[in-house]
């Protein structure tokens, strides 16, 4: 790869999560890209805001990219980085790898109900005929 860019991975980030994107044994053919090169992208992408098109020409083609973003959404990989992640992280703040307790807060929001004329856009008053 050419340049680098804020999003890419650095060394030690691509240590902690390089072993879930590795090739199954009996992988036949070479890959065309490493897969720190399209992580890279993916990130890009996902920080910019970019459209995959307009992935820049540092990266593999938006194409590759985008196939093993799904391909890795479709198997479970990203959930796998993403529990691996946590549980490295609590670990590291000297707690239980896991969760041992989990609480769900719900919060009521009062909504307004629409009634009345006074709330009808005019085009809406004129087509029920309660308009002028």
């Amino acid at each position: 790869m050419g340049m680098s860019y804020l999003t890419d991975l650095s060394d030690q980030q691509w240590a902690r999560v390089a072993y879930h994107f590795q090739d199954y044994p009996g992988h036949c053919r070479p890959r065309k890209y490493d897969y720190r090169d399209i992580l890279n992208a993916i990130f890009y992408i996902s920080r910019s805001g970019c459209q995959w098109r307009l992935l820049p020409r540092d990266y593999p083609p938006w194409q590759s990219v985008y196939y093993y973003y799904r391909k890795w959404q479709r198997d479970g990989t990203w959930d796998q980085v993403h529990q691996t992640l946590r549980q490295q992280v609590r670990e590291s703040a000297g707690k239980q790898p896991t969760p041992t307790l989990a609480l769900v807060d719900s919060q009521s929001v009062k909504t307004v109900q629409k009634g009345g004329s006074g709330v009808m856009t005019p085009g809406r008053k004129l087509k029920d005929g309660n308009g002028i």
